[in-house]
């Protein structure tokens, strides 16, 4: 658990979690709206050093950014308009989860069928505006690494 104050600390954590992150690793990011998912999504996409510009993929539901170091590219998928599991069977992710680092916001109890190991990370709002950022490995991949 880590508690973030300002947007600066989530996409310094970003950064951080990225030295985790590899090809093939899946990265379901839950909480309320305004929380800071795609913030912290900034700070792994500066961390893993691909092309962005990183916003919200709220109406493409889902961009690809390849790596500018030769690193894996990152699938940045936004589940928020998904009407359910046929939704996301549509957009093909398991084609690109292997050799992709893929971090899905909202995404919680839609994705998770997409690989045995995934990183789950919740993000909930405090008092004062600042945000408690709680990791919860799943699969052996993740057995001891957060």
């Amino acid at each position: 658990m880590r508690v973030v104050a300002t947007a600066e600390e989530m996409r310094a954590l970003g950064a951080e979690l990225a030295a985790l992150l590899g090809p093939g690793d899946l990265a379901v990011l839950s909480g309320p709206l305004g929380a800071g998912k795609t913030t912290l999504v900034q700070g792994i996409a500066e961390g893993l050093k691909v092309r962005g510009p990183i916003t919200s993929p709220t109406f493409v539901i889902a961009r690809v950014h390849p790596s500018l170091a030769g690193g894996p590219p990152l699938v940045h998928v936004d589940a928020y308009r998904l009407g359910g599991n046929l939704e996301v069977d549509d957009l093909d992710l398991d084609a690109s989860l292997e050799e992709s680092v893929t971090l899905v916001e909202w995404g919680e109890g839609l994705v998770e069928g997409l690989a045995e190991d995934r990183l789950e990370i919740s993000i909930d709002r405090g008092e004062n505006d600042e945000r408690t950022v709680r990791l919860r490995g799943v699969g052996p991949r993740w057995r001891g690494v957060v």
